[in-house]
C-alpha cells in the first residue's frame, strides 16, 4: 500500500517524540539563527538614515556593540540548532535501523526466499542514511531557511508595504513550481533506492562467489553486469541532479524579476523622493539575502524526496508481517512422535506442489531415512516439520498436537538440524558451539562436546583452541571441520528431534567416518530424520521411505527394500556400481 508523502513523514518524525524537548531546542536554534541575520538588515535602515544621512553619532557609537552582540546570538543558536538536530537524527535513524534489523530477523523465510540480501543490506545501510538527511539537513533548511525568508518578508513589509507585495505574487509560482518538482523528485530517488539495491545485491554475488567467477572466467561477464546497474545508478543521479539545477534556477529567475520590478519601481522620478536611502538599503539587502534561502529551499526538496522514498521503502518492510506465531501450548521436551497426515505442499509463488499427499508415522526414537532423486521433496519436509514454512492442506502432529498448536520457540527448540549447507558466524568456535545458549557451557563441558563431535581433534593443535576465530562464515575451516562444529552445536542443544539433512554428501571417506560416529552418539535416545544421497549411511534406519514427486512410493527396512528390486535397490546398485 503506497502512502502519500505526508503519511510517511508525519510517521517518520512520530520517532521524534521520544526527544521533544531536543526537539524543541534544535527549534529555537534554527528560528534564533535566522531572527539574528534578519535583525542585521532591519538595523541597517536607523544606521543609514539616522546614523549615517542625520549624522547621529550615538547610533553609529551603538553599532559596533550591536554587530558583536548579533554575531554572538547568531553562533549559539547554529550551535544549539546542529548539535540537537544532529542529535535528534542520529537517535531516530539508531530506532529504525534496530526496528528494520529485528523485524527482518523474525519475518517468514519465504519472504526471504522472496528478497535478495542485497537489497536488504541496502535498506539497513542505504535507506536509512537517506532519512537521516531527510530528518537533519532537510529539516534544517526547510525551518531554519524558511523562517528567514518570512523574517526578511517583514522587514521588507515594515520597509515600504507596497512594494514588498509584489514579492508576494512569485509565492503561487514557487509553489506550482516544487509541488511538479517534488512528484519527480520522489519517483527518480525510488530509482535510485532500487539502483543502490543492485549494486549491492551485485557486489555480493561477486565477494561470495569470487571461487566460482575465478573458476569459471566469468570475470568479465560480472564486469558486464556490474558495469550496467552501476550506470543505472549513475544516470538516476544525473537525473536527480538535473530537476533540482532547473528547479532553483526557474525560482531564482522568479525572484530575480520581482526584484527587477521593484528597483525599477524604485527608480521612477514619482517614487524616488517618497523612499530614504535606508529603506532603500534594507528593501535591497533583503531581496538580494532571500536568493540564497530561495535556493536552499529548492534544492533541499531533493533530499527530503530522497529521504521520504527511503523511509517509505523503510516503512514497507516494517509492515511486512512477521512469521505468524498463534500457538499456544509450552512444550519443554516433546516425546518425538510424528505424523505427517495427506500434506501437500506448494512453495510461494510456484504453482506446482513439491510435495503431493504425503503420509508418514514417525515412532519416539525411531530412526527414519528419506531417500530419492533431487527435488523429490526430501528437504521440503525437514522444512516444514519446524515450521519454517505452512501448509495450507493436510496436518503435521507432533506428539498428537498440530504443530501451528505450538508456540513457535517451544516447537523449534524439539528440533536440531545438521545440514550439507553449515552456517558458521564470524567468531570463535566455541561461541559458534555454544550459539543460542542463554548460559555459556563451562569449559569441561565444551572440551566434551569437542571430543564427542571430533571437533577436539583439529582444534587441539591449534593456537588458540577452541577460541580461534572461523573466519566470516567458516572460511578459515575445511567442509569437515564446519561440519563437526554443526554436529557440536546440535549436540549443545540437544533437542529431542534429529534432522540430519544430507550430513555427509561433501565429505571425504575419512571425515565421514569420523562424523558418522559422531552422528551415531548424536542420534542414541532420538527420534531422527536422515535425507541421504550415500545409502550407505542409512542401512541402520528402522524405515527407510523412497520419495518420488513428493509421494512415497515405497517405504520399508533396507534389506527388505533390496529385496523387492524397485526404486531403492536400483538407487543402491547404481552406488555400488553394480
Amino acid at each position: 500500500m503506497q502512502h502519500s508523502a505526508k503519511q510517511v513523514y508525519k510517521r517518520l518524525l512520530k520517532y521524534t517524540f521520544d526527544f521533544k524537548m531536543v526537539a524543541i531546542f534544535s527549534v529555537v536554534g534554527m528560528l534564533g539563527y535566522a531572527a539574528m541575520d534578519a535583525l542585521f538588515i532591519k538595523l541597517m535602515q536607523p544606521f543609514i538614515d539616522e546614523g549615517l544621512t542625520q549624522r547621529n553619532s550615538e547610533v553609529l557609537t551603538w553599532a559596533p556593540v550591536v554587530v558583536i552582540v548579533l554575531v554572538l546570538g547568531r553562533g549559539v543558536f547554529n550551535y544549539m540548532a546542529s548539535y540537537c538536530l544532529s542529535y535528534l537524527g542520529s537517535q531516530v535513524v539508531q530506532r529504525l535501523r534496530q526496528q528494520l534489523f529485528e523485524h527482518m530477523l523474525f519475518l517468514s523465510v519465504s519472504f526471504h526466499d522472496q528478497h535478495s540480501n542485497g537489497d536488504m543490506i541496502s535498506k539497513i545501510t542505504f535507506d536509512t542514511e537517506q532519512v537521516q538527511q531527510a530528518i537533519t539537513r532537510a529539516l534544517q533548511v526547510m525551518i531554519r531557511e524558511g523562517a528567514f525568508v518570512v523574517f526578511l518578508l517583514v522587514v521588507m513589509f515594515d520597509a515600504s508595504w507596497q512594494l514588498s507585495s509584489i514579492f508576494l505574487v512569485i509565492v503561487p509560482l514557487v509553489a506550482v513550481i516544487v509541488n511538479v518538482v517534488s512528484k519527480r523528485f520522489r519517483t527518480i530517488s525510488k530509482n535510485i533506492q532500487d539502483a543502490m539495491g543492485e549494486v549491492t545485491r551485485g557486489s555480493e554475488q561477486m565477494l561470495s562467489g569470487h571461487k566460482v567467477i575465478h573458476g569459471f572466467e566469468g570475470h568479465n561477464k560480472e564486469i558486464g553486469r556490474f558495469a550496467k546497474v552501476n550506470n543505472h545508478n549513475r544516470q538516476q543521479r544525473v537525473k536527480m541532479d538535473a530537476t533540482r539545477a532547473l528547479s532553483v534556477s526557474v525560482i531564482q529567475i522568479l525572484a530575480a524579476s520581482a526584484m527587477a520590478l521593484i528597483l525599477a519601481i524604485i527608480a521612477m522620478p514619482s517614487m524616488i523622493d517618497t523612499i530614504t536611502s535606508g529603506t532603500f538599503v534594507a528593501l535591497l539587502s533583503s531581496m538580494m539575502m532571500m536568493l540564497r534561502p530561495l535556493k536552499q529551499l529548492a534544492n533541499v526538496n531533493g533530499e527530503l524526496q530522497r529521504g521520504i522514498a527511503a523511509a517509505q521503502s523503510i516503512f514497507e518492510i516494517l509492515d511486512t508481517p512477521t512469521e505468524a506465531d498463534t500457538g499456544t501450548l509450552a512444550i519443554t521436551s516433546c516425546r518425538g512422535e510424528l505424523e505427517i497426515n495427506n500434506v501437500t505442499f506448494c512453495y510461494p509463488n510456484k504453482q506446482e506442489p513439491v510435495i503431493r499427499d504425503l503420509s508418514l508415522h514417525i515412532k519416539p526414537g525411531q530412526s527414519i531415512a528419506l531417500v530419492g532423486r533431487s527435488g523429490s521433496g526430501k528437504s521440503t519436509v525437514s522444512n516444514l516439520l519446524p515450521r519454517f514454512y505452512d501448509i495450507e492442506m493436510g496436518e503435521i502432529l507432533l506428539d498428537g498436537h498440530a504443530i501451528q498448536q505450538y508456540k513457535l520457540k517451544d516447537l523449534r527448540r524439539q528440533f536440531s538440524v545438521v545440514s550439507q549447507q553449515v552456517v558458521l558466524f564470524n567468531d570463535t568456535i566455541a561461541n559458534n558451539i555454544m550459539y543460542g545458549l542463554d548460559e555459556p557451557l563451562l569449559p569441561e563441558q565444551l572440551e566434551e562436546v569437542a571430543k564427542q563431535a571430533h571437533v577436539w581433534e583439529f582444534v587441539k593443535d591449534l593456537p588458540e583452541g577452541l577460541e580461534t576465530m572461523v573466519g566470516e562464515n567458516g572460511v578459515m575451516l575445511s567442509g569437515g571441520q564446519r561440519q563437526r562444529i554443526a554436529i557440536a552445536r546440535a549436540l549443545v542443544k540437544n533437542a529431542p528431534i534429529l534432522i540430519l539433512d544430507e550430513a555427509t554428501s561433501a565429505l571425504d571417506t575419512e571425515s565421514e567416518r569420523l562424523i558418522q560416529g559422531a552422528l551415531d552418539s548424536l542420534m542414541a535416545d532420538k527420534t531422527s530424520i536422515v535425507i541421504a544421497h550415500r545409502l550407505s549411511t542409512i542401512e541402520k534406519s528402522d524405515r527407510i521411505y523412497v520419495l518420488e514427486q513428493g509421494q512415497v512410493i515405497e517405504q520399508g527396512t533396507h534389506q527388505s527394500l533390496l529385496e523387492s528390486g524397485g526404486t531403492y535397490a536400483a538407487l543402491c546398485q547404481m552406488q555400488h556400481g553394480a
